[in-house]
């Protein structure tokens, strides 16, 4: 085998690896340019109010927790349809006590390994005694309710998730009871940048609504099930009650999407209601929040995959997309290898008149297009180049945990909010 054969092979290889990504991404980010596409149910905010059970798990959250619970609290939603939960995990006595003075239900767990999935079990094993089989899930729990509503677990209809750092407008639930009328039984709010304080959470803010456009509202469009991203997210509580305690990892969101849509349950994505996030400001925050993502998203294609020979007899193409999903090269590490292949691949041609780098240019033109239209057009502006100066760097951070994934380690890496 000659030289240039191997490097064929090679070139072929590679190209086929990074296309699949890539025009997967491209496909969607076209289909966010498409009509919205509803269910034409009543939306009358005031004929149908459902009761909701608001969720905060807070863990070494002391910075943020007092001010998303305040904001929170300004809901226009009226309160006896509506319960605010705290589960306070490792948080200081000061925090306790400033929140325990608030109308809500607080919690104080104290978990050997803390995890988001834990506290959610947690709080709905505590407030709910249609649990049937509440799990131990520590050796010391110390639940302290204040204020508690008067509202009962049998009277819940939603439960909404958000992390300890989101902030919401006061028309939130609201907004989101409207769509619970339509009938969804899952619903993902639009998450966007609370802090553009610097490059890199301008940058990881970009990065969120480009993800928004492609695995959000791109797939609803269409008429598939949009992705969870773990807060800002709405269930129906039956559901949710019956199926927390299967929840084991450290990316509970990906758990939660392959247990809804094995049942056919489809997720609906309000892209009008706002959720403020904290985005990471530093590269370290960075580098530990990407890591949990990637070692999450290899986690949950390893689950996913023995399901899927089911999945394609059934025609549960959700299923189907959500495990290609799983299998996709993140976006910012195809950012920086599909331009390095195509500048390889026009060296080589140069070198070789048997070479030819058009496909290795088209699909760098296909990566540039889908990047662009999915990007807000308010987003789209000057300032987007000056902030690429941080790109290198984060990209860099991105290639290093991919010889530090685990796909065995369930551990928690907490992300540090500082706002």
């Amino acid at each position: 085998m000659s030289f240039w054969t191997v490097i064929d092979v090679i070139d072929i290889l590679l190209w086929v690896v990074m296309a699949a990504s890539t025009f997967y991404v491209f496909f969607f980010s076209l289909a966010s340019l498409l009509p919205h596409r509803g269910l034409s149910k009543k939306q009358s905010a005031e004929a149908d109010r459902k009761n909701f059970l608001v969720l905060f798990p807070a863990y070494h959250e002391d910075a943020v927790i007092l001010n998303s619970v305040k904001t929170f609290l300004q809901q226009d939603y009226p309160a006896e349809c509506f319960q605010v939960a705290v589960v306070s995990d490792h948080m200081q006595a000061d925090t306790n006590r400033q929140l325990a003075a608030l109308p809500v239900t607080l919690l104080q767990p104290t978990f050997d390994k803390s995890s988001k999935a834990k506290a959610l079990q947690y709080a709905v094993s505590h407030l709910s005694p249609l649990t049937s089989h509440p799990s131990p899930l520590t050796s010391h729990p110390s639940p302290l309710t204040s204020h508690p509503s008067p509202l009962t677990s049998h009277l819940y209809t939603y439960v909404v998730i958000l992390d300890a750092d989101n902030v919401v407008g006061p028309d939130f639930l609201t907004r989101l009871n409207v769509e619970c009328q339509k009938g969804y039984a899952a619903i993902q709010c639009h998450r966007t940048a609370k802090n553009v304080d610097n490059d890199i959470a301008a940058l990881d803010g970009i990065s969120e609504e480009i993800n928004n456009s492609i695995f959000r509202r791109g797939h609803n469009r269409i008429g598939l099930s949009s992705a969870l991203i773990g807060s800002g997210m709405c269930f129906g509580y039956d559901w949710f009650r019956d199926h927390v305690g299967q929840l084991d990892s450290a990316v509970e969101d990906r758990e939660l999407e392959a247990l809804l849509l094995k049942q056919g349950v489809y997720i609906h994505y309000a892209e009008d209601i706002y959720v403020k996030d904290e985005k990471v400001s530093n590269s370290d925050n960075f580098q530990r929040q990407r890591l949990r993502w990637m070692t999450g998203q290899v986690q949950a294609f390893c689950r996913m995959l023995p399901y899927i020979p089911k999945a394609i007899l059934t025609g549960n193409i959700n299923y189907i997309d959500k495990t290609i999903q799983q299998a996709l090269i993140p976006r910012s590490i195809l950012l920086l290898l599909v331009p390095l292949f195509t500048l390889v691949a026009t060296a080589l041609s140069l070198l070789s008149p048997h070479q030819s780098s058009l496909k290795w240019w088209l699909m760098l033109a296909c990566l540039i297009l889908a990047f662009i239209v999915a990007i807000p057009s308010r987003l789209r502006t000057r300032a987007i180049f000056t902030k690429a100066v941080a790109l290198p760097g984060l990209v860099w951070k991105m290639l290093c945990n991919v010889f530090h994934i685990n796909i065995a380690d369930k551990e928690f890496l907490h992300t540090t909010h500082h706002t």
